[in-house]
């Protein structure tokens, strides 16, 4: 009777311990939700004009992955879609809460920036169809209510790779004469965006790519894949079949890690897309041969499925991990035309020959009246998350690759990434150095908007909380 005593005595802490530790225990879920449109034709989103989809090249998803720690659960979704207004990913959010119970403050939610998906948002000669943009918002918040129902026990490690080949910056110093007036009359870039491949008019890039490939695996309890989560800064790829809908690589390195991780049907692959405003895929310098459709998409997307692999081989898994997060939001100005560019833009649109089909001169021109129009600051959201010792951003833009690369170096977690045009979408983020240089990126328009030191108030906002979710 004594010896069951004193097992008894030295068991119980044991079990107390045990069952305070069980709640930190880390469980997740994930799951994607087929966001590609039931009717034909739709317009796509990715160019001045409007361009009307026939069909679908491959599928598009909302994927989603939930995590839970304790009392606090987490959900993350990557739409195989170009941009996402605040309001549908609001909306969604709101659904997805009223079932999963999980605030609306602790979903982080994004776009991929295919160019060739459905349009969401009006934007330049783009407008989006009411039914598909219900069904859109019913598909983000299905994704997360369904990860949410397949929570179970699961251990995560996370890491960062590179591959520098496939990310380009894409504005660059010319040479004399090789500057083009820009929509507003005037000559005053002092780089271009996309210049001629190739050409002896190059002298060098304007910003610097960042070459990280960073990501979150989760595996169920037992080692089995059941989710990753990656982030790379490269706009998209392009090169898809005529007037289809296409994931772009997003959805391709989604296959192909699956395949690499031998990934069952519940597998759920999800690559974000990071600090790109500035960044894509041609190689100027020495440009690559003319490629079949898909092609390039396949070839990029098998190589950062590659990069991933390898650095998954030495990961070391945890159980337990604790989960911070932090959202705020911040007003920020909206730059106005002077009174010059008003009547600039006004002569234009009264001299346009087709009002329902304008040139790109003549979409900047209605884009300067709306802006005059319109309010003069806009509110954005940030968010920031740290799982264990592992950091990720949300900001709402087509963020440049310096201001990420800054965020990744200063910040207390590391590693860090940065997940743009989340939660909603403000258009083009440069920096104030990149303001002064002008170029397509910061011509005013519903795409690029926001004041000239959006990125230093963004930044500011940022280092602040990635401090207090890391003390």
């Amino acid at each position: 009777m004594l010896r069951l005593t004193i097992l008894f005595l030295l068991l119980f802490p044991l079990s107390l311990l045990t069952a305070e530790a069980a709640p930190d225990s880390l469980q997740a879920g994930a799951a994607k939700y087929d966001i590609t449109p039931r009717k034909f034709p739709v317009s796509m989103t990715g160019s001045f004009q409007d361009r009307q989809a026939q069909s679908a090249h491959d599928p598009l998803h909302a994927r989603a992955l939930v995590l839970k720690s304790g009392d606090v659960s987490v959900a993350f979704v990557v739409c195989d879609i170009c941009l996402i207004s605040r309001e549908i990913f609001d909306a969604a959010k709101q659904m997805a809460s009223s079932k999963t119970g999980i605030p609306t403050s602790q979903m982080l939610t994004s776009a991929t920036h295919t160019h060739t998906a459905p349009t969401s948002v009006p934007l330049a000669q783009c407008q989006p169809s009411p039914e598909y943009v219900q069904f859109l918002t019913e598909g983000i918040a299905q994704s997360i209510i369904n990860a949410h129902a397949r929570l179970e026990p699961a251990q995560i490690a996370w890491g960062v790779t590179e591959e520098p080949a496939e990310v380009n910056n894409r504005r660059w110093y010319v040479k004399e004469g090789g500057i083009l007036p820009n929509p507003f009359g005037k000559l005053t870039d002092k780089v271009r965006m996309n210049p001629p491949r190739g050409s002896d008019i190059l002298i060098k890039p304007a910003g610097p790519i960042d070459p990280a490939v960073s990501f979150l695996s989760v595996q169920t309890e037992d080692g089995k894949p059941l989710a990753l989560l990656a982030n790379y800064s490269l706009h998209y790829v392009g090169g898809i079949p005529p007037n289809q809908l296409s994931a772009d690589y997003f959805g391709e390195y989604c296959r192909q890690i699956k395949k690499r991780l031998g990934g069952d049907e519940t597998f759920v692959g999800i690559m974000s897309n990071g600090t790109s405003g500035d960044i894509n895929n041609y190689n100027f310098k020495e440009p690559r041969p003319r490629a079949a459709a898909f092609e390039r998409v396949i070839e990029v997307a098998s190589v950062i499925a590659d990069k991933t692999y390898e650095a998954m081989k030495s990961l070391k898994y945890q159980r337990q991990a604790e989960i911070v997060m932090q959202e705020r939001t911040l007003d920020l100005g909206i730059r106005k035309p002077d009174q010059d560019e008003l009547a600039y833009a006004k002569k234009l649109l009264a001299e346009a020959k087709d009002p329902d089909r304008l040139t790109t001169n003549e979409v900047y021109a209605r884009e300067t009246v709306k802006i005059d129009k319109g309010p003069e600051t806009v509110n954005i959201k940030l968010q920031a998350l740290r799982i264990g010792k592992l950091g990720i951003v949300a900001i709402p833009c087509e963020v440049f690759a310096e201001i990420g690369l800054e965020i990744k170096q200063k910040s207390p977690l590391k590693p860090t990434f940065v997940i743009a045009l989340a939660n909603g979408y403000n258009g083009y983020l440069p920096t104030p150095e990149q303001h002064v240089l002008q170029g397509y990126e910061t011509w005013r328009s519903g795409w690029s908007y926001l004041e000239a030191d959006a990125s230093n108030k963004i930044n500011q906002q940022i280092f602040q909380m990635l401090n207090q979710i890391s003390d």
